[in-house]
């Protein structure tokens, strides 16, 4: 079984939705391949909404490196995946290599993990129906429209599937998800 696990990103992935498990992998011990449309340096953005705000607030956050383009993963290679938030999936959800990276995890019953804007490209590649995630409110007709069951909590497994609404709740769904790669990884 191999130790590494694709994390999907673009420009405008947000921060604190990708860094969390990015380093939380590593301290399990595998290994986290960063994946965008091309491989180089990506801007990832903040997000929050204030006190007294109705829409989420955007400022630039840090940069990551790709490691790997769509068009070169070759899923059987990785042990899951995990879909970051922010807006970068609004734009990367159309890329053909990452729907069809994106369907090999949900046919092979794989661990997903996804938060926030991330349900838009399982959404897109048409693997959500029937399946019960969380998101943030806002995207909760996304999910909804392709077939999937909206649930507003911090922390939503639906077998191999393990989703949160926004990094609020990484230290909910990350560790069940963590957990089942490690399962698989040891054959448990």
């Amino acid at each position: 079984m191999s130790n590494k696990v694709l994390i999907i990103i673009g420009d405008a992935s947000e921060t604190v939705d990708t860094l969390y498990p990015f380093y939380r992998l590593q301290e399990d011990g595998f290994e986290p391949v960063v994946a965008g449309p091309e491989v180089h340096r990506y801007n990832m953005v903040m997000h929050e909404v204030k006190p007294g705000w109705t829409i989420t607030r955007e400022w630039e956050g840090y940069t990551i490196q790709s490691d790997i383009a769509f068009r070169d993963i070759k899923p059987e290679e990785y042990a899951g995946i995990f879909f970051s938030g922010g807006r970068a999936p609004e734009y990367i959800r159309y890329d053909e290599d990452l729907v069809r990276v994106t369907r090999h995890f949900f046919e092979k019953n794989k661990p997903i993990a996804s938060v926030c804007h991330g349900v838009e490209i399982p959404a897109y590649a048409d693997c959500v129906r029937g399946r019960r995630m969380a998101t943030v409110p806002k995207c909760k007709f996304d999910l909804e429209v392709c077939g999937g069951i909206f649930v507003d909590a911090p922390s939503v497994i639906d077998g191999n599937l393990f989703s949160g609404r926004t990094f609020h709740d990484n230290g909910k769904y990350l560790r069940p998800w963590i957990d089942a790669l490690i399962a698989a990884r040891d054959g448990k």
